[in-house]
Formats: C-alpha cells, structure tokens, sequence
C-alpha cells in the first residue's frame, strides 16, 4: 500500500490561520460562484460580511479592483444588514407593545358603549381609490412637475438610496394633496441606477402608478421657455408661483455638497432658474439651504394653492432655523443695502442716471458755498 506523502506536505504547508483568513479555491468557471465561495471563507474567518449578499452585490464586489475595497464593501453591507435586523426587531417588539395596549383597552372598555367603526372601513376600502384616481386626474389636467433623474453619477450608493426614498415619499405626498401635480421622471435611463433602485422599491406597483416616467429630457417635452429650474444656488428668487411655468426639481442628494450641480445643469441648457425666498421669511444664518424632495413638494403644492409663504415655508423643518424673520427688520436691511448699492431695491435691472445719483448725494451731503452757483 502507497501514500500519497505529496498531498500530506501540501495539506501541511496549507496555512488556516492566513491574516487575511483567505483559503485558496479551486478556480470554477462561474466567477459569482468562487466570489461567493470567497465571501463564506471570510465569514468563516471571522471577517465582517453579510449572511446574504444578492448577485448584484456579488457583481458590484467583483469589479472592486483592490482586495481592501472588497473589505470595506463587505462591511458596509454587514453593518447595513445589522441595522435593518435591529429595526425589524423594533418594529416587531413595538407590535407587541400595541397588541398588549389594545387588548388592555378592549377590556376596561363598557360592554354598553358602541363603537362606530363606518368610517374605518370606508377608510380601508376607499381612500386608497380616492387618492388613485385624483392622481389620475392629475394626469390629464393637474399642471406638471418635472424631476430630472440625470445625477445617478454624482452619487455614491447610499445617496441614490435615500434619493429613491425621497421620490417615493414625494410621490404620496402629492397624491394625497387636494390637487396633486402630474409628475414626471425626466431623463429615467431604463435598467439604470434610478430604475433599478425604483423597481426594487415599488416592485409590482410600479407599473400602476399615476405619473410618467420617460428617458426623454425635458426640453425635448416642454418648451424651453416655460422650464424653470429650482435650485438653492440660484441668484433668482421665485415670487410667486406661476401657473404657466413648469419646474424642474433635481433629483440628488448630495452629502459631499458639490457646488451648484443642478444650476450649472440648468445653464447648460440655458434654463431659467429661481431658488426659494428662505432668508427673506426665515432666520437661517448660517448651513446650506438645501432642501429635501420630500419637503419641496408640500411646498410647492402650498404654494401653488394658496400663495402664502408663511403658510409654505412651514414645512420647512424647524431645525434647520431659528423661525421667521421680523418683517420691520427684514425691511429695514433691505433699506441699508439699498443706500449701500445707491439704487432702489427690486429695480436693480434699470440704469441710473447720473443726475439722479446727483440728486440724490446732494440730499444727503452738505453743500458747499461754490456748490450754490453750480446750477
């Protein structure tokens, strides 16, 4: 009988304890195979990875060019996978906590009293056709509100997340609004970053939602002269809303705040733009007056419905200033930065004579005895 003394010097050179905690796999020829294979090893290795990882995320692991970025995207999967668990657990003990607290009511509750439990049930059975087919009127008649989808490339993967979270708590807000907008997803590439994201979210609600979704630009859809870009990087500042304009809102978040990505988009394609009157109504000294899409949209609808900045501008969260500015101040810094400029506010467009600037200098200067015979 022979041993095979070549394979037990193999086995004895074959090191578990590698620092990495990497064990070498036989090459297969599917490679989502041996990267998951290779992310089992780890696990076993006691490395921080995911008990599940899709084959898109085997996929995204595989084009990592460095074995340390694999690392880090492993971990961040992990940690990402953990907070979820925590949160279900939350959910689920919170759950109970309520279960507990009704079934304690139902008890203490009069045998006598009656519950009048109508307007529940229509709730459950109706208000969700309601909100449906107000949206779907919209569609027809609700004037349009653009988000360009075109910023998938300026975002890491967590941001298009909370970006795609934004748009779905946008998207019912509207729909539950008296007179919801008509909205469209401008610039939606098909099988990109954002629709794969929203297919994920919406699953088979997708395709019976009311809004549009085009991979067609803006400018190819409206005229030009009726876009307006929204954006806090604006030197304009909306007045008011018109109702024969069509806005545009960017679809980003941006937690690196790269300058003015949406205004430097809108110049390109020589857009209008305007920006919110926040420092106008509200003390905000100091941070950037970014807001999300899910406040720009009762904004605007607000807005769009009563024209009241004070009423809009309260869903602006309060933590973000220290509430609305003093109209008498207001106008009073508008009155120094006028005599600063030396022309009247809100006609900075028209030229200044000179003998106006005469005029008004000679006002407020002393005049000399030669001055007197001057005119």
């Amino acid at each position: 009988m022979e041993l095979d003394l070549d394979g037990g010097k193999t086995l004895a050179k074959s090191d578990p304890s590698d620092d990495d905690g990497e064990i070498q796999l036989e090459q297969k020829e599917d490679p989502l195979t041996n990267m998951r294979e290779l992310v089992e090893m780890w696990s076993l290795a006691g490395k921080m990875v995911p008990e599940n990882i899709s084959e898109e995320q085997l996929r995204i692991l595989m084009k990592l060019p460095t074995k340390s970025s694999r690392k880090t995207f492993l971990k961040h999967l992990s940690i990402k996978e953990g907070n979820k668990k925590s949160r279900k657990k939350k959910k689920e003990k919170l759950k109970e906590i309520r279960k507990e607290e009704s079934e304690q009511a139902i008890e203490k509750e009069d045998e006598t009293d009656i519950r009048n439990t109508y307007f529940l049930q229509f709730w459950h059975k109706n208000i969700d056709y309601q909100y449906n087919s107000k949206a779907a009127q919209a569609m027809i008649f609700g004037l349009p509100l653009l988000f360009d989808m075109s910023y998938s490339s300026y975002m890491l993967p967590r941001e298009l997340e909370n970006t795609v979270n934004q748009l779905m708590e946008s998207e019912g807000l509207n729909k539950r609004s008296p007179d919801p907008f008509h909205i469209h997803f401008c610039n939606l590439q098909r099988d990109g970053s954002y629709h794969k994201e929203l297919l994920k979210r919406y699953q088979g609600a997708w395709k019976i939602l009311f809004l549009t979704s085009t991979d067609k630009s803006y400018i190819d859809i409206f005229p030009a002269h009726e876009l307006v870009y929204l954006t806090a990087d604006s030197p304009n500042v909306i007045k008011s809303f018109e109702h024969n304009k069509v806005y545009i809102i960017g679809s980003l978040v941006d937690k690196s705040q790269q300058s003015a990505l949406s205004l430097a988009n809108a110049k390109r394609l020589k857009l209008a733009t305007l920006r919110l009157p926040l420092e106008k109504y509200l003390q905000w000294e100091i941070g950037a007056k970014n807001l999300t899409l899910d406040q720009m949209i009762p904004i605007l609808l607000t807005l769009k419905d009563t024209g009241d900045w004070k009423k809009d501008l309260e869903f602006v969260p309060k933590r973000k200033h220290d509430g609305f500015v003093d109209p008498t101040k207001y106008q009073d810094k508008q009155t120094l930065l006028k005599r600063k400029k030396g022309y009247d506010f809100g006609t900075s467009s028209k030229k200044v004579t000179k003998s106006a600037v005469k005029d008004a200098t000679l006002k407020t200067t002393q005049r000399k005895w030669w001055e007197e015979y001057d005119n």
